[in-house]
């Protein structure tokens, strides 16, 4: 009987095991089955979730209670060392074919450029054709030139002098961007010139070529015409390109997407790519530099409360996620009532640290420069191939400021921002212009402009325009567009400027004037 149970309970423990043995196996083809599924299982795509600005070294705790599948160790990509920025492989693809289109946008803005010049000297060359050609194929059949028709080569060649400089000063300008599409008043202009130049020359073939007119003090006149032409052409183009957009129609709002600072800017009459332009070059100077690792508070706080929870399925494996996000949820909503106490403290905690550096900082950059000053006392003294220069003068007194700085700047999460080569620059410039302790500290005691920086750690400088309408459309009251770039967007609300109406309202002088009365009482 004994032997009997023995086999018994060997023959129940068989099936336990292999179904055992079938989970995991069933697990392991689950977690292939997604890599599977379009057919490419020897394609592996690993992004790279790291949000933007998120440390790397966030909540290990958070990390280890996390579930781990069979194929963990070939799902799973680790990280290491610093950095800046996470990229998956959808980002990479997207900056190879802004590349790309890189490529294309530069074929047709030298494109552009080329028949623009073309033209240009078409323009040029065609009064000095006029004046030419007939002294060149029938000098012998012409009638003389008088006073009044040398007065006009003057005349055509000052008007040519002036509208050389003119279209030098408007059109010959280093590009400031490279547009989506092409620029429509500039456009009509090129082909509006075109046209004129051609009717001209039509009409100087037929009338003047083919006849072999003899009045070449009408052929001058004629060449006269057509630079005085070129001059109002011009005019029009400065009054389209320049003066039309110069009266203010719309406000545009900007707010970007990360942490919702806003700005507002007033425009005229423009094209929504132009008035994307006017944005993005107002953004570098007066929008604070985007930092990502200021975002950061709020996902490690929600990350560590979400990981204090623990979610068991009694029912064994299955694929009710569902159901646990909703119990994690419902668990968050129990919790939130004790989560703002938690932030208030972490804030006050936060400040506290930021304050008790920053007045480390102040005191450590202050006894440095005392410390400059003392140098130059004593370099007064020394002979004039024996002086520090600013450079071997920040490098000696960088020491002693240094961990107060980098202690800082962590706690403001501004360390990706400044590097040492920067800050030695800095300094050097401050101790060349004998600038105080705090001149030196306002870079770092509070975030400035974009422009501030290195062009490296500008973190945006290709941006896509997102728009419902066609970017050569004007600005309208109610247009929305959107500005993209890696880490953010900017988002602008345009609205019209509305038309305000302002009375005059006459008060008579007289009625400000008053009499003071005054009873005089005598002494007796």
């Amino acid at each position: 009987m004994l032997h009997g149970d023995r086999l018994r309970d060997k023959d129940t423990r068989i099936p336990v095991a292999d179904t055992r043995a079938q989970q995991r196996e069933r697990n392991r083809e689950r977690h292939k089955s997604p890599r599977n599924k379009d057919g490419r299982g020897s394609e592996k795509s690993v992004t790279i979730q790291a949000p933007t600005g998120e440390p790397l070294l966030a909540n290990d705790s958070a990390r280890t209670e996390e579930a781990q599948d069979d194929n963990w160790g070939e799902t799973t990509t680790a990280i290491t060392g610093t950095s800046e920025h996470s990229i998956s492989q959808e980002d990479i693809a997207r900056i190879s074919k802004d590349m790309e289109d890189s490529v294309g946008l530069d074929c047709r803005r030298y494109l552009g450029l080329t028949v623009a010049a073309v033209l240009g000297l078409l323009v040029f060359l065609t009064p000095i054709a006029f004046i030419l050609l007939p002294p060149i194929l029938w000098r012998d059949e012409l009638e003389p030139c008088g006073t009044i028709c040398e007065g006009l080569f003057i005349s055509v060649a000052f008007k040519l002098l002036i509208l050389l400089i003119g279209t030098w000063a408007l059109f010959f300008r280093k590009q400031r961007a490279d547009m989506p599409r092409i620029f429509v008043f500039r456009a009509l202009l090129l082909v509006l010139i075109f046209l004129f130049v051609v009717s001209y020359w039509l009409f100087y073939g037929v009338r003047i070529l083919d006849s072999r007119d003899r009045n070449y003090q009408g052929i001058v006149q004629y060449a006269v015409s057509l630079v005085d032409a070129l001059l109002f052409i011009h005019y029009l183009a400065v009054v389209l390109l320049e003066l039309r957009q110069l009266q203010p129609m719309f406000t545009l709002q900007v707010v970007r997407s990360t942490d919702g600072e806003s700005r507002f800017y007033s425009l005229g009459h423009l094209s929504i790519q132009r008035a994307a332009l006017v944005v993005l070059e107002n953004y570098y100077k007066d929008f604070t530099i985007y930092n990502p690792n200021l975002l950061t508070a709020s996902k490690f706080r929600a990350a560590k409360h979400m990981a204090g929870l623990k979610v068991y399925n009694v029912d064994g494996p299955s694929n009710n996620a569902t159901g646990q996000s909703r119990a994690m949820i419902a668990a968050a909503a129990r919790r939130r009532d004790s989560s703002h106490n938690e932030l208030y403290y972490e804030e006050a905690e936060h400040e506290r640290r930021v304050k008790k550096r920053r007045a480390r900082l102040v005191v450590a950059v202050e006894e440095a420069f005392i410390h400059i000053q003392r140098l130059q006392a004593e370099e007064q003294q020394k002979a004039p191939g024996e002086v520090m220069d600013p450079r071997e003068a920040a490098q000696a007194i960088f020491p002693s400021m240094a961990r107060a700085l980098q202690k800082y700047l962590r706690t403001t999460r501004q360390q990706n921002y400044h590097s040492m080569e920067s800050i030695l620059q800095h300094l050097a410039f401050c101790i060349t212009h004998s600038m105080t302790p705090k001149a030196f500290l306002e870079r770092y005691l509070s975030a400035g402009p974009t422009l501030q920086y290195d062009r490296e750690r500008w973190l945006s400088t290709q941006w896509r325009l997102v728009s419902d309408e066609a970017v050569t459309n004007g600005l309208r009251d109610g247009l929305v567009f959107v500005l993209k770039c890696l880490d953010f967007s900017l988002v602008v609300n345009v609205k019209k400027i509305p038309f305000i109406m302002l009375s005059e309202e006459f008060i008579d002088p007289k009625s400000h004037k008053f009499v003071l009365r005054l009873q005089s009482e005598t002494s007796v």
